[in-house]
């Protein structure tokens, strides 16, 4: 399935049913009495969460949605029904905006969320509601409110605990398909990731995270260069930055230094609330060496990019030093759940 993360649509709410202009036909009663009933109320368009969707694709083929009309009153003081409103699923992480105002309207990030973005017209009023002592037979009534009309764009953002972040063949979808049941593309050139991916990894019966591996960064991402830039935006929910970098580069030129300061000068671009997030370095493929010059390859790299905190050093295809990094990393995440010990 195409992996469709932003989309523009057009919504409109019902209108509202016009009042009814009817007399009953009562012996002794002036013109019968008027007896007409209210119209119903538009429909609303409401957008509702549903985790079982992860894009934003079937709105690439549609792009209007209308709420239903309420029906018109009718004589006897009989009420119009109102319209049903329309309920639309889109994928929970999905941010929406009003296009004309650039307003946003809300974030829809839970299962079943919904959010009403355009408002159902009133009903109109019947004859009945203008009867006075100087008009005993009213002869006004009032049509239904227009629904409301919207231009909308809605921005998927994947929810994920994790987010991998790296140059292209950092390892980053041979580390998910090694912790997690997902199955990215992998294979020895760049850009093997095209679009997001998302694996869940188990910790207990009880207990599990999400991490997301997205498209490599190259330098110039921030500027539009690569795949990367445009899913930057979905380690924004993240709660962990895990920064992946390979013991040798996959060209067998590039230097790790100069690849890790590059990749931190396009968070800095893309956003500060991005950069600011908990990042963990990770040292990735430590099993195309031996343990002692890997060991010593991530020492002189992280020494180099003025790393002091702890980094970790992994390979997903041997499964060197993955069980320390996901411990570490539900400890990280869910330390202060009370049940995780």
């Amino acid at each position: 399935m195409k992996f469709v993360d932003e989309v523009k649509i057009t919504v409109k709410a019902g209108n509202g049913g016009s009042g009814s202009a009817s007399f009953r036909r009562e012996k002794f009663v002036a013109f019968g009495g008027p007896d007409g009933g209210d119209g119903g109320h538009g429909g609303h368009v409401i957008l509702q969460g549903d985790q079982g969707l992860n894009t934003l694709v079937d709105f690439r083929h549609k792009k209007r949605f209308d709420a239903q009309n309420g029906e018109s009153g009718k004589g006897r003081q009989m009420y119009g029904k109102g319209g049903d409103d329309l309920i639309i699923k889109v994928p929970t992480g999905t941010e929406v905006y009003d296009l004309e105002t650039d307003e946003k309207l809300g974030d829809i990030t839970e299962h079943e969320q919904q959010l009403v973005v355009a408002t159902g017209g009133k009903g109109g009023l019947g004859n009945m509601h203008f009867k006075s002592s100087i008009n005993r037979a009213p002869k006004q009534f009032t049509s239904g409110e227009q629904g409301q009309l919207r231009e909308l764009k809605l921005e998927l953002k994947v929810l994920a605990d994790v987010g991998l972040l790296g140059f292209p063949n950092a390892g980053k979808s041979t580390f998910v398909n090694a912790i997690s049941k997902a199955k990215p593309k992998i294979a020895d050139y760049p850009f093997t990731t095209l679009y997001p991916a998302l694996g869940v990894v188990p910790i207990d019966a009880d207990t599990s995270f999400v991490v997301a591996d997205i498209p490599g960064i190259i330098e110039g991402a921030a500027e539009g260069a690569g795949l990367g830039i445009q899913f930057l935006k979905h380690l924004q929910r993240t709660g962990l930055l895990l920064h992946m970098i390979e013991l040798p580069a996959y060209d067998g030129l590039s230097d790790p230094v100069e690849q890790f300061q590059q990749l931190s000068e396009e968070l800095v671009k893309f956003s500060a609330e991005l950069e600011e997030k908990q990042r963990w370095l990770v040292f990735t493929k430590a099993d195309v060496t031996t343990a002692k010059e890997a060991q010593e390859l991530a020492k002189g790299y992280a020494e180099k990019m003025g790393w002091t905190d702890k980094y970790y050093l992994v390979s997903s295809i041997a499964h060197l030093g993955l069980d320390d990094l996901i411990k570490d990393i539900a400890a990280y995440l869910f330390a202060e759940s009370d049940d995780w010990n």
